[in-house]
């Protein structure tokens, strides 16, 4: 009777612990889309997006970590205006011929109860390096009610100069300082 209780003790607790593990989620492009803003002229804050993003998230709420790994396209730019697509690619500002993607590595994620709500990382534009801070504003986790596979969604949001990635022609009367919003959706691997 004592091994059979200790079996079942045993099973329990690794089972627990097997429910516990880390879950990767694949970034959904569809519904991902970094943004950001900036003072024009004195005139006006532009917002522009990216659409084209990948990359993965791990999360495990028990330990209260996560990583958070993601791929831009800086082709994918859309200032809602052709020419401007252009023009923002150029040299002067993303040079994406030699630079086509931006990268995101966290290196920490700061947990408030169960939900993330900073992101430090690394974030690589043009081949610089800089730690950016994102506040996480919203976070949710759970079944996604159309694919019926376990999901997550945030949104966060940081400040970044550009001048500091080698971009920032035009400052000031162009904001150098650029509000970064991103809204991310993944799915579970």
């Amino acid at each position: 009777m004592k091994k059979t209780f200790f079996a079942f003790a045993l099973s329990s607790l690794l089972a627990g612990q097997a429910f516990a593990a880390p879950q990767s989620y694949v970034i959904d492009s569809s519904h991902t889309f970094p943004r950001f803003s900036y003072g024009h002229l004195g005139m006006s804050k532009q917002i522009l997006r990216f659409d084209q993003t990948e990359g993965k998230v791990v999360l495990d709420k028990d330990a209260k970590q996560a990583q958070v790994d993601v791929v831009i396209n800086m082709k994918s730019v859309s200032t809602g205006f052709a020419l401007f697509n252009e023009h923002i690619q150029g040299e002067d500002f993303f040079h994406t011929a030699q630079f086509p993607t931006a990268t995101f590595t966290s290196t920490k994620v700061a947990f408030e109860g169960d939900r993330p709500v900073s992101i430090e990382g690394d974030l690589t534009i043009k081949g610089i390096t800089k730690t950016v801070t994102l506040t996480v504003t919203s976070f949710w986790s759970g079944d996604h009610p159309m694919m019926q596979k376990p999901a997550i969604g945030a949104n966060a949001v940081g400040v970044i100069k550009r001048s500091e990635f080698n971009a920032g022609q035009f400052a000031p009367a162009i904001g150098d300082e650029v509000t970064l919003d991103i809204a991310l959706e993944a799915l579970a691997e």
